[in-house]
Protein backbone atom coordinates (compact mmCIF):
# COMPACT_ATOMS: atom_id res chain seq x y z
CA UNK A 1 0.00 0.00 0.00
CA UNK A 2 1.23 2.89 -1.03
CA UNK A 3 0.97 6.10 1.17
CA UNK A 4 2.76 9.39 1.94
CA UNK A 5 4.65 7.62 5.14
CA UNK A 6 5.77 4.82 3.17
CA UNK A 7 7.40 7.03 0.31
CA UNK A 8 8.96 9.06 3.18
CA UNK A 9 10.49 6.39 5.19
CA UNK A 10 11.05 4.05 2.50
CA UNK A 11 8.65 1.19 4.13
CA UNK A 12 6.52 -1.27 3.15
CA UNK A 13 3.55 -1.05 4.81
CA UNK A 14 1.94 2.11 6.69
CA UNK A 15 2.31 0.83 9.69
CA UNK A 16 4.21 1.96 12.84
CA UNK A 17 5.43 0.40 15.78
CA UNK A 18 5.44 2.96 18.67
CA UNK A 19 8.83 2.98 20.71
CA UNK A 20 7.82 1.93 23.96
CA UNK A 21 9.74 1.73 27.08
CA UNK A 22 11.31 -1.55 27.85
CA UNK A 23 9.40 -2.81 24.87
CA UNK A 24 10.57 -1.62 21.66
CA UNK A 25 14.00 -3.15 21.77
CA UNK A 26 16.25 -4.38 19.18
CA UNK A 27 14.44 -7.89 18.85
CA UNK A 28 10.63 -6.28 18.53
CA UNK A 29 12.04 -3.47 16.34
CA UNK A 30 13.64 -5.64 14.03
CA UNK A 31 10.73 -7.99 13.71
CA UNK A 32 8.76 -5.32 13.00
CA UNK A 33 10.93 -3.45 10.28
CA UNK A 34 11.49 -7.36 8.48
CA UNK A 35 7.71 -7.53 8.32
CA UNK A 36 7.43 -3.86 6.45
CA UNK A 37 6.31 -1.41 9.08
CA UNK A 38 8.14 0.92 10.71
CA UNK A 39 10.04 -0.14 13.77
CA UNK A 40 10.97 2.45 16.52
CA UNK A 41 13.47 1.76 19.36
CA UNK A 42 13.12 3.35 22.68
CA UNK A 43 16.26 5.11 23.96
CA UNK A 44 15.15 6.82 26.62
CA UNK A 45 15.22 3.71 29.47
CA UNK A 46 18.72 3.24 27.67
CA UNK A 47 22.25 4.58 28.57
CA UNK A 48 24.39 6.22 25.79
CA UNK A 49 26.31 3.02 25.14
CA UNK A 50 23.40 0.87 25.72
CA UNK A 51 21.93 2.59 22.78
CA UNK A 52 24.44 2.46 20.18
CA UNK A 53 24.81 -1.27 21.31
CA UNK A 54 21.10 -1.43 20.41
CA UNK A 55 21.36 0.17 17.19
CA UNK A 56 23.51 -2.14 16.13
CA UNK A 57 22.00 -5.10 17.02
CA UNK A 58 19.14 -3.83 14.77
CA UNK A 59 20.80 -3.27 11.66
CA UNK A 60 22.42 -6.41 12.41
CA UNK A 61 18.71 -8.15 12.50
CA UNK A 62 17.32 -6.09 9.31
CA UNK A 63 18.33 -4.24 6.32
CA UNK A 64 14.92 -2.24 6.12
CA UNK A 65 14.02 1.10 7.62
CA UNK A 66 13.76 1.93 11.50
CA UNK A 67 13.85 4.62 13.78
CA UNK A 68 14.90 5.74 17.40
CA UNK A 69 12.71 7.36 19.90
CA UNK A 70 14.39 10.31 21.85
CA UNK A 71 13.19 12.40 24.65
CA UNK A 72 13.06 15.74 23.29
CA UNK A 73 13.37 17.56 26.92
CA UNK A 74 16.24 14.91 28.17
CA UNK A 75 19.52 16.60 29.20
CA UNK A 76 21.33 14.28 27.15
CA UNK A 77 19.04 14.55 24.03
CA UNK A 78 22.25 16.25 22.12
CA UNK A 79 24.23 12.98 22.79
CA UNK A 80 21.77 10.93 21.46
CA UNK A 81 21.55 12.28 18.34
CA UNK A 82 25.16 12.44 17.95
CA UNK A 83 24.89 8.35 18.07
CA UNK A 84 22.08 8.13 15.61
CA UNK A 85 23.89 10.02 13.19
CA UNK A 86 27.11 8.19 13.68
CA UNK A 87 25.21 4.46 12.89
CA UNK A 88 23.42 6.07 10.47
CA UNK A 89 19.79 5.81 11.81
CA UNK A 90 17.24 7.50 9.09
CA UNK A 91 14.32 8.41 11.32
CA UNK A 92 13.59 10.19 14.88
CA UNK A 93 10.49 10.73 16.60
CA UNK A 94 9.85 12.31 19.96
CA UNK A 95 7.70 11.82 22.20
CA UNK A 96 7.60 15.36 23.14
CA UNK A 97 7.91 18.34 20.51
CA UNK A 98 11.97 18.63 19.79
CA UNK A 99 13.07 22.28 19.68
CA UNK A 100 13.64 23.83 15.96
CA UNK A 101 17.39 23.69 16.69
CA UNK A 102 17.30 19.92 17.36
CA UNK A 103 15.05 19.31 14.03
CA UNK A 104 17.05 21.50 11.63
CA UNK A 105 20.05 19.35 13.53
CA UNK A 106 18.35 16.44 12.34
CA UNK A 107 17.08 17.76 8.56
CA UNK A 108 20.35 18.73 8.07
CA UNK A 109 21.77 14.78 8.52
CA UNK A 110 18.94 13.75 5.70
CA UNK A 111 17.02 12.61 9.14
CA UNK A 112 12.99 12.07 8.62
CA UNK A 113 11.80 13.61 11.70
CA UNK A 114 8.33 12.15 13.43
CA UNK A 115 7.57 14.29 16.55
CA UNK A 116 4.24 12.33 18.36
CA UNK A 117 1.74 14.97 19.55
CA UNK A 118 -1.74 15.03 21.59
CA UNK A 119 -3.02 18.14 20.23
CA UNK A 120 -4.00 20.40 16.77
CA UNK A 121 -1.81 23.13 18.08
CA UNK A 122 1.51 21.06 19.03
CA UNK A 123 1.07 19.70 15.48
CA UNK A 124 0.76 23.06 13.60
CA UNK A 125 3.70 24.08 15.58
CA UNK A 126 6.04 20.87 14.71
CA UNK A 127 5.12 21.13 11.17
CA UNK A 128 5.97 25.05 11.08
CA UNK A 129 9.66 24.23 12.36
CA UNK A 130 10.08 21.52 9.94
CA UNK A 131 9.12 18.17 11.09
CA UNK A 132 8.65 15.45 8.43
CA UNK A 133 5.54 14.04 9.27
CA UNK A 134 3.77 14.04 12.87
CA UNK A 135 2.01 10.78 15.08
CA UNK A 136 -1.37 12.04 16.42
CA UNK A 137 -2.08 10.15 19.59
CA UNK A 138 -5.88 9.98 20.41
CA UNK A 139 -7.12 9.58 24.59
CA UNK A 140 -7.45 5.87 23.76
CA UNK A 141 -3.73 5.46 23.24
CA UNK A 142 -1.29 3.72 26.17
CA UNK A 143 1.06 5.57 28.17
CA UNK A 144 0.38 9.65 28.58
CA UNK A 145 -2.49 10.72 26.90
CA UNK A 146 -5.04 13.61 26.93
CA UNK A 147 -8.82 13.82 26.34
CA UNK A 148 -9.54 14.18 22.95
CA UNK A 149 -10.65 10.83 20.85
CA UNK A 150 -8.73 9.86 17.97
CA UNK A 151 -11.68 10.18 15.62
CA UNK A 152 -11.61 13.79 16.83
CA UNK A 153 -8.11 14.59 17.01
CA UNK A 154 -7.15 13.07 13.92
CA UNK A 155 -9.39 15.12 11.66
CA UNK A 156 -8.26 18.61 12.93
CA UNK A 157 -5.36 17.52 12.71
CA UNK A 158 -5.13 16.53 8.94
CA UNK A 159 -7.02 19.48 7.96
CA UNK A 160 -4.36 21.84 10.15
CA UNK A 161 -0.93 20.92 8.66
CA UNK A 162 0.40 20.15 5.00
CA UNK A 163 2.82 17.13 6.69
CA UNK A 164 1.95 13.39 6.55
CA UNK A 165 -0.23 12.52 9.98
CA UNK A 166 0.16 9.59 11.35
CA UNK A 167 -2.94 8.09 12.99
CA UNK A 168 -2.28 6.35 17.16
CA UNK A 169 -4.78 5.34 19.74
CA UNK A 170 -7.59 2.62 19.17
CA UNK A 171 -6.06 1.11 15.85
CA UNK A 172 -5.18 -2.67 15.84
CA UNK A 173 -6.38 -4.29 12.23
CA UNK A 174 -6.94 -3.29 9.31
CA UNK A 175 -10.22 -1.91 9.64
CA UNK A 176 -8.44 0.72 11.32
CA UNK A 177 -6.15 1.21 9.22
CA UNK A 178 -8.90 1.98 5.82
CA UNK A 179 -10.64 4.48 8.49
CA UNK A 180 -7.57 6.37 9.46
CA UNK A 181 -6.86 6.78 5.69
CA UNK A 182 -10.45 7.50 5.32
CA UNK A 183 -9.93 10.58 7.49
CA UNK A 184 -6.59 12.17 5.39
CA UNK A 185 -4.16 10.01 7.37
CA UNK A 186 -0.80 8.54 5.66
CA UNK A 187 -0.58 5.21 8.19
CA UNK A 188 -0.87 4.10 11.51
CA UNK A 189 0.88 3.65 14.72
CA UNK A 190 0.48 0.71 17.55
CA UNK A 191 2.04 -0.07 20.93
CA UNK A 192 0.00 -2.08 22.75
CA UNK A 193 -1.22 -4.48 19.44
CA UNK A 194 2.83 -5.07 18.82
CA UNK A 195 3.33 -5.49 22.62
CA UNK A 196 1.12 -8.39 22.31
CA UNK A 197 3.16 -9.95 19.93
CA UNK A 198 5.42 -13.51 20.21
CA UNK A 199 8.48 -11.33 19.01
CA UNK A 200 7.77 -8.92 22.26
CA UNK A 201 10.10 -9.83 25.08
CA UNK A 202 7.33 -8.72 27.65
CA UNK A 203 7.62 -11.87 30.08
CA UNK A 204 4.58 -13.88 29.03
CA UNK A 205 2.71 -13.63 32.69
CA UNK A 206 2.47 -9.66 31.96
CA UNK A 207 1.36 -10.59 28.17
CA UNK A 208 -1.34 -13.20 30.00
CA UNK A 209 -2.97 -9.96 32.04
CA UNK A 210 -2.90 -8.10 29.27
CA UNK A 211 -4.72 -10.68 27.12
CA UNK A 212 -7.71 -11.61 29.74
CA UNK A 213 -8.00 -7.71 30.17
CA UNK A 214 -11.37 -6.38 28.94
CA UNK A 215 -11.88 -2.75 28.03
CA UNK A 216 -12.66 -1.95 31.55
CA UNK A 217 -9.71 -2.77 32.89
CA UNK A 218 -8.24 -0.30 31.22
CA UNK A 219 -7.93 3.03 33.33
CA UNK A 220 -6.26 6.40 33.34
CA UNK A 221 -4.91 7.39 36.65
CA UNK A 222 -2.48 10.78 37.85
CA UNK A 223 -1.66 8.49 40.43
CA UNK A 224 1.81 7.02 39.22
CA UNK A 225 3.19 10.16 38.08
CA UNK A 226 0.73 13.07 38.16
CA UNK A 227 0.19 13.32 34.95
CA UNK A 228 -2.90 11.40 32.43
CA UNK A 229 -1.25 8.11 32.47
CA UNK A 230 -3.69 5.19 30.94
CA UNK A 231 -2.74 1.43 31.51
CA UNK A 232 -4.29 -1.42 33.11
CA UNK A 233 -6.21 -1.80 36.39
CA UNK A 234 -4.35 -3.25 38.74
CA UNK A 235 -4.02 -3.91 42.72
CA UNK A 236 -0.52 -1.43 42.74
CA UNK A 237 -2.90 1.10 40.69
CA UNK A 238 -5.23 1.22 43.30
CA UNK A 239 -3.07 0.72 46.24
CA UNK A 240 -1.13 4.39 44.61
CA UNK A 241 -4.16 5.64 44.19
CA UNK A 242 -5.02 5.64 47.60
CA UNK A 243 -1.80 6.01 49.49
CA UNK A 244 -0.80 9.20 50.89
CA UNK A 245 1.42 11.56 49.32
CA UNK A 246 4.29 11.01 51.35
CA UNK A 247 4.41 7.30 51.18
CA UNK A 248 4.10 7.75 47.37
CA UNK A 249 7.00 10.48 47.43
CA UNK A 250 8.57 8.15 49.43
CA UNK A 251 8.66 5.40 46.59
CA UNK A 252 9.29 7.87 44.03
CA UNK A 253 12.45 8.37 45.51
CA UNK A 254 13.63 5.18 46.13
CA UNK A 255 12.53 4.13 42.55
CA UNK A 256 14.05 7.20 40.87
CA UNK A 257 17.39 6.40 42.61
CA UNK A 258 17.42 3.29 40.63
CA UNK A 259 16.12 4.41 37.24
CA UNK A 260 19.89 6.90 37.55
CA UNK A 261 21.74 3.79 38.68
CA UNK A 262 20.10 1.75 35.26
CA UNK A 263 19.87 5.03 32.77
CA UNK A 264 23.58 6.31 33.88
CA UNK A 265 22.28 9.58 34.51
CA UNK A 266 23.48 11.73 37.28
CA UNK A 267 21.41 13.90 39.72
CA UNK A 268 21.79 17.20 38.34
CA UNK A 269 20.51 15.62 34.90
CA UNK A 270 17.50 14.06 36.28
CA UNK A 271 16.57 17.79 37.98
CA UNK A 272 17.11 19.25 34.66
CA UNK A 273 15.16 16.91 33.20
CA UNK A 274 12.52 17.13 36.01
CA UNK A 275 12.78 20.99 35.48
CA UNK A 276 12.03 20.47 31.42
CA UNK A 277 9.34 18.35 32.42
CA UNK A 278 7.77 20.61 34.37
CA UNK A 279 7.80 23.57 31.64
CA UNK A 280 4.76 24.46 30.13
CA UNK A 281 2.61 22.59 32.89
CA UNK A 282 0.54 22.70 35.70
CA UNK A 283 3.00 20.37 37.76
CA UNK A 284 3.66 20.20 41.37
CA UNK A 285 7.53 19.48 42.41
CA UNK A 286 6.08 16.40 44.00
CA UNK A 287 4.64 15.56 40.80
CA UNK A 288 8.16 15.92 38.96
CA UNK A 289 9.64 13.50 41.90
CA UNK A 290 6.60 11.26 41.34
CA UNK A 291 7.59 11.64 37.39
CA UNK A 292 11.00 9.72 37.64
CA UNK A 293 9.46 7.00 39.54
CA UNK A 294 7.65 5.54 36.56
CA UNK A 295 10.20 4.37 34.31
CA UNK A 296 10.85 1.83 37.23
CA UNK A 297 7.50 0.95 38.08
CA UNK A 298 7.05 0.29 33.73
CA UNK A 299 9.89 -1.97 34.13
CA UNK A 300 9.10 -3.95 36.83
CA UNK A 301 6.33 -5.27 34.91
CA UNK A 302 8.07 -5.32 30.99
CA UNK A 303 10.92 -6.49 32.61
CA UNK A 304 10.60 -8.42 35.74
CA UNK A 305 7.63 -9.58 34.79
CA UNK A 306 6.23 -8.32 38.48
CA UNK A 307 2.91 -7.57 37.83
CA UNK A 308 2.43 -6.71 41.23
CA UNK A 309 4.95 -4.41 41.62
CA UNK A 310 4.52 -2.50 38.11
CA UNK A 311 2.23 -0.73 36.21
CA UNK A 312 1.44 -1.50 32.68
CA UNK A 313 0.90 1.31 30.22
CA UNK A 314 -1.87 -0.08 27.72
CA UNK A 315 -4.03 1.49 25.22
CA UNK A 316 -7.65 0.54 25.32
CA UNK A 317 -7.39 -1.91 22.75
CA UNK A 318 -6.70 -4.31 25.20
CA UNK A 319 -9.61 -5.13 25.47
CA UNK A 320 -10.28 -6.55 22.52
CA UNK A 321 -6.92 -8.36 21.96
CA UNK A 322 -6.99 -11.87 22.24
CA UNK A 323 -4.09 -13.35 20.61
CA UNK A 324 -0.08 -13.19 20.32
CA UNK A 325 0.97 -13.31 16.56
CA UNK A 326 4.31 -12.50 15.24
CA UNK A 327 5.32 -9.15 13.99
CA UNK A 328 4.97 -10.86 10.33
CA UNK A 329 1.86 -12.92 11.16
CA UNK A 330 -0.14 -9.24 13.01
CA UNK A 331 1.03 -6.98 9.55
CA UNK A 332 0.09 -9.31 6.94
CA UNK A 333 -3.21 -9.90 8.90
CA UNK A 334 -4.04 -6.15 8.92
CA UNK A 335 -3.05 -5.33 5.25
CA UNK A 336 -4.82 -8.50 4.11
CA UNK A 337 -7.58 -7.12 6.22
CA UNK A 338 -7.27 -3.94 4.89
CA UNK A 339 -7.68 -4.73 1.50
CA UNK A 340 -10.56 -6.99 1.94
CA UNK A 341 -12.48 -3.98 3.85
CA UNK A 342 -11.83 -2.26 1.02
CA UNK A 343 -12.92 -4.58 -1.92
CA UNK A 344 -16.39 -4.17 0.37
CA UNK A 345 -16.76 -0.59 0.06
CA UNK A 346 -15.65 -0.45 -3.62
CA UNK A 347 -18.52 -3.08 -3.96
CA UNK A 348 -20.91 -1.11 -1.94
CA UNK A 349 -20.79 2.10 -4.14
Amino acid sequence: MDTALTRLVGIRHPVVQTGMGWVAGPRLVSAAANAGALGILASATMTPDRLRQAIREVRSRTDAPFGVNLRADAADAGERVSIMLEEGVRVASFALAPSPELIARLKAADVVVIPSVGARRHAEKVAAWGADAVIVQGAEGGGHTGEVATTVLLPQVVDAVDIPVVAAGGFFDGRGLVAALSYGAAGVAMGTRFLLTSDSTVPDAVKRRYLAATVRDVTVTRAVDGLPHRMLRTDLVDSLERSGRSRRLLHAVRRAAGFRALSGLTWRQMLRDGLAMKHGKDLTWSQVLLAANTPMLLRSAMVDGRTDLGVMASGQVAGVIDDLPSCAELVARIMKEADETLQVLRAAR
